[in-house]
């Protein structure tokens, strides 16, 4: 189902204890819908994949299945 409206770019950040990435998602704005932007499903389940990578802590596969350039990592000092 595709939701009906005006395309937004919309800047996420997926936050794991070891990993953080920014990704950029596609949002909806629709005067039938209300306040916006919404987010259709296939992006939700997208984003609940990085989600578990980055809970997981695997910084190369989060940055691949993310596209993003750059996944940043929490080292110690």
């Amino acid at each position: 189902m595709r939701l009906q409206g005006k395309r937004v770019k919309i800047t996420k950040w997926i936050h794991g204890a070891r990993c953080v990435v920014r990704v950029e998602v596609e949002g909806v704005v629709s005067p039938d819908l209300g306040e916006g932007p919404f987010l259709e499903p296939h992006t939700i389940k997208w984003l609940d994949d990085l989600q578990r990578l980055a809970d997981s802590g695997d910084a190369d596969a989060l940055a691949k299945a993310s596209g993003a350039d750059d996944v940043y990592v929490r080292r110690s000092a």
